[in-house]
């Protein structure tokens, strides 16, 4: 009898030592199976739960553009479920997830990103205004105080004061526990997620997302009884915005969009802004090339201005290219057979699309694990060939916003100082929780720019 389907070829390893590799070796974990199977390759599990990595460019568009009665996204996020809800847009599938995209997208476009330049710009200054001149530091530290205000501002409308710290504090103890091993491991290992106490790890995580819970939901209500027809912030937005049918959104729903956007639209940006900084230092001549651009600017440029400068934009996208904060785009999980290169994939198997192979190939990037921003100047690279915000349907709805504040405050920050690695030895990533980031131990000192005639002033 003819098989009604076919897998590509992959390695034979038990399920266990593979997530271990999964988990503390992140890019040998796929870089090792690329070299020895090439674009495509199987993971095979147990009782046909395999999963599919595909990373050729050709293949990435039959995932991206295939129909949602054929791929399922949401199942295939359900780790995330302990923290984001089951209302989250990363969770949902069809008409759900379209319906809730619509509602989402509109504040992060337009008018409305222009606004937010001047925050993000007003909240860099103030952040580096606190730091010690020659005083080593840790840059992913400020990075996330930045990502962290902005978003609590933009998103939440939360101006400076106690309710403000709070909520920070307590954002920034869940995601550096989700970037510990423990947790990590946490994530991956279902029998790990045991809540054995305030002490145990994931305990504690679980506590703090109860106290974060309490004062969004809290914060619902406030608003709620409030009149928000002249805010501009996105929760305020969100409130006003309608579904098809005139329903509004529910409390639950707005609560799981906001930890949604709070914790997609904050750790990522902060990862990658470090990663600019490395990179920045790391080749003078990038720097060189960022300081005659910004210098062609006049006093107080327009954030969109800055966010429409070449060469920063092309650092920008190489830093997200060479290491991309999420490895991989959404799992799919096949609900009806589908053809991808060849190859027939029946019903239950995992596709994942993969961000970081599909970055290094060689034939679309010559010198992949170079840092080379030029090329992004040289060429247009297709959806499918650059895609460090996922692709279809699923990409990342932020992904305007997450550029545009990455550009300003790489701007504002490389207009003051000259931030410089303590040691200039090479990093390569590391887990933190599902993203990649530098070690946490990177430490870098600030000197001031000597500021020069034509110098910009961001404000």
């Amino acid at each position: 009898m003819k098989p009604t389907h076919n897998l590509p070829d992959g390695p034979k390893m038990p399920v266990l030592l593979r997530r271990m590799k999964f988990v503390f070796q992140p890019l040998e974990y796929v870089e090792d199976f690329a070299k020895a199977y090439g674009d495509h390759f199987t993971l095979w599990g147990r009782n046909d739960s395999h999963m599919v990595y595909f990373s050729h460019p050709q293949a990435l568009q039959q995932i991206f553009t295939a129909d949602s009665h054929q791929l399922e996204v949401g199942r295939g996020n359900t780790i995330l479920k302990f923290m984001l809800g089951s209302n989250s847009l990363l969770l949902l599938d069809g008409d759900s997830h379209q319906r809730q995209r619509q509602l989402l997208t509109p504040p992060f476009h337009g008018d409305r990103m222009r606004a937010y330049g001047e925050t993000i710009g007003e909240i860099t200054q103030q952040v580096t205004d606190e730091w010690k001149i020659g005083k080593p530091f840790h840059m992913r530290m400020p990075m996330q105080e930045i990502t962290l205000r902005v978003i609590l501002r933009v998103v939440f409308g939360l101006d400076e004061g106690p309710r403000l710290e709070k909520i920070q504090q307590l954002l920034s103890s869940v995601l550096d526990s989700m970037g510990s091993p423990l947790t990590s491991v946490g994530i991956f290992f279902r029998f790990m997620q045991k809540d054995l106490g305030a002490w145990s790890p994931w305990g504690r995580m679980l506590r703090l997302l109860q106290q974060i819970d309490e004062m969004i939901y809290a914060l619902i209500r406030e608003r709620r009884a409030q009149s928000h027809e002249n805010r501009q912030d996105i929760l305020s937005l969100m409130m006003s915005a309608r579904y098809d049918d005139g329903q509004a959104m529910t409390d639950e729903e707005l609560r799981d969009e906001l930890m949604t956007l709070l914790t997609a639209g904050h750790e990522t940006t902060a990862s990658a802004l470090t990663w600019a900084f490395y990179w920045v230092d790391h080749f003078p001549s990038v720097r060189d090339k960022l300081l005659r651009e910004l210098n062609t600017l006049g006093d107080n440029p327009d954030p969109s201005t800055v966010a429409r400068l070449p060469y920063l934009t092309a650092v920008c996208q190489e830093t997200l290219r060479i290491y991309p904060i999420a490895m991989n785009a959404f799992p799919r999980i096949v609900r009806s057979p589908i053809e991808i290169q060849g190859y027939t994939l029946p019903v239950g198997t995992t596709i994942i699309p993969s961000i970081y192979l599909a970055h290094h190939r060689e034939e679309t990037y010559p010198q992949p694990k170079q840092f080379k921003p030029e090329r992004f100047l040289e060429r247009q690279f297709s959806q499918y060939e650059y895609l460090p915000f996922g692709g279809g349907n699923r990409r990342c709805i932020g992904l305007a916003f997450a550029q545009y504040e990455m550009k300003l405050v790489l701007a504002t920050i490389l207009s003051r100082f000259q931030v410089s690695l303590v040691n200039k030895r090479p990093l390569r990533p590391v887990r933190r929780g599902i993203t990649l980031a530098l070690p946490a131990g990177m430490q870098t000192v600030a000197t001031p720019v000597q500021k020069r005639a034509n110098t910009p002033v961001f404000v």
